[in-house]
């Protein structure tokens, strides 16, 4: 039954929502509008580092997998490596909705949008847009060799994340603690194929 459960689509998805369960309930908690926004603001920050986390996560995958190659552990991740990915899709767009909450009028946003840590944030989205709807075995057969192509443009959301975490807290440890692994494991992997 637990292997069952380990191999279920239902499982994965559960596991990477269940962040987002107590955001929601405070979000829609039945709050005045002024609090609804408050809570938004609140919750800014840890959607947006569970998408990071969430795109960590499916980047390091492939080079673990090739520093442990007899790991069970890592290659059953790399089976499910695209709903990491699709979850930072999810918690990017929560990120977005609750930024467009926060923030007091169109004017006001196209009016920072050029700070390098907003449209960093932006390009990390819309960079994420198309490879989550393409993360799935329909796409992959129908793309062929332009599927791995695209989702190659990861490394850019990764870079674009990092920027925009950096530089919207001006706060470079957490940032640095959390896409240095990051660094570290995809010049391991890079260093290998070379070789």
């Amino acid at each position: 039954m637990l292997k069952t459960a380990l191999h279920s689509r239902f499982f994965i998805w559960t596991l990477l929502a269940l962040p987002s369960i107590p955001m929601m309930g405070a979000l829609y908690s039945g709050q005045s509008p002024e609090e609804g926004v408050a809570v938004a603001k609140a919750l800014l920050h840890p959607t947006g580092e569970f998408s990071a986390r969430f795109l960590i996560i499916s980047m390091v995958i492939s080079p673990l997998v090739m520093l442990f190659p007899q790991s069970r552990f890592w290659r059953w991740m790399m089976k499910r490596r695209r709903y990491f990915g699709v979850a930072a899709f999810f918690y990017a767009a929560f990120h977005t909705v609750l930024y467009i909450i926060d923030i007091p009028s169109l004017a006001a946003m196209l009016g920072e949008f050029f700070a390098l840590g907003i449209w960093t944030g932006w390009l990390a989205m819309f960079v994420f847009l198309p490879l989550a709807i393409t993360s799935n075995d329909w796409s992959v057969k129908v793309m062929g060799p332009q599927w791995k192509t695209l989702q190659r443009f990861v490394y850019l959301a990764a870079v674009a994340t990092l920027l925009h975490w950096l530089f919207v807290h001006n706060d470079f440890g957490p940032a640095l603690v959390h896409f240095i692994p990051l660094a570290g494991l995809e010049a391991y992997r890079i260093r290998r194929r070379m070789r």
